[in-house]
């Protein structure tokens, strides 16, 4: 699963750029994306992979009017026998078989974008984008990319990061590997105790991350994932051939960043 980038292109001028909201938990980002009230935004519908309370998607699908469809991923795999995965062929074949309901709304509603607002599940469709909770610009000695996954925050402040930061990127056939889009201003760590003595116990060291986590998104997530669509809906952020993010046609290979606009 190599990733493959793909050129964006704003709507045409004096047109709506056609959203369609995945979530899977409380809905925050959406609820950023639908409280930006943008004129230049078309949100068309929330979609959910799940099918319980645990999900918000129809109490915020509700208060903006907006049309709801919720299909339970869980119990699709249930049924079909296989586990809830992509690193088989098997589990790769049933996620985009899982896939093809959300196709048909996105081709029914002519959607631009698929906006990843806490989607839990790997998303085998083009043109969506996602927020990460990690600086995607940080790489490795080999050039890949050092934080990414579920534990990204927790990776980060083991490793003794400093400051942590959200990322957009534009989704593609890896896991956190699209092309980078914004990184958000920092967030400070502030430990509660030396880093050493947290690394001794995992249970805290969690308790940390998750509240870290927490003030991210507040700071990060819901500050650059409604930022990300309007900028692309103004047609200002742009995906060149090379898979670079490009803000009013200046490439930005580490990302566009909030001083940047």
């Amino acid at each position: 699963m190599s990733p493959k980038p793909v050129v964006f292109a704003p709507p045409a001028p004096g047109q709506r750029l056609k959203v369609a909201a995945f979530m899977s938990g409380s809905g925050t980002n959406i609820r950023r994306l639908l409280e930006r009230k943008s004129p230049h935004i078309e949100v068309c519908f929330i979609f959910s992979d799940r099918a319980d309370e645990h999900c918000q998607g129809q109490k915020i699908a509700r208060e903006y009017g907006l049309p709801y469809f919720a299909y339970d991923t869980r119990r699709f795999h249930e049924l079909k026998g296989v586990k809830r995965t992509v690193l088989t062929k098997e589990g790769l074949a049933a996620r985009r078989e899982y896939d093809q309901v959300a196709a048909k709304l996105v081709k029914a509603f002519k959607v631009d974008l698929i906006a990843l607002g806490g989607y839990m599940s790997f998303l085998t469709l083009p043109r969506g984008i996602n927020v990460h909770p990690a600086d995607l610009s940080i790489a490795d000695a080999k050039g890949k990319r050092r934080f990414v996954g579920d534990d990204a925050v927790l990776d980060a402040i083991a490793a003794g990061v400093k400051e942590l930061r959200s990322s957009t990127l534009w989704i593609d056939r890896g896991v956190d590997t699209g092309p980078l889009l914004l990184v958000s201003d920092p967030l400070a760590v502030d430990l509660p105790a030396p880093l050493e003595e947290l690394l001794e116990n995992s249970a805290r060291l969690r308790r940390v991350a998750d509240e870290h986590q927490d003030r991210l998104k507040e700071r990060g997530d819901w500050v650059i994932f409604p930022l990300t669509i309007e900028l692309m809906a103004q047609g200002r952020l742009g995906i060149d051939e090379r898979g670079v993010a490009t803000l009013d046609g200046i490439p930005r290979p580490g990302g566009v960043r909030p001083s940047d606009l």
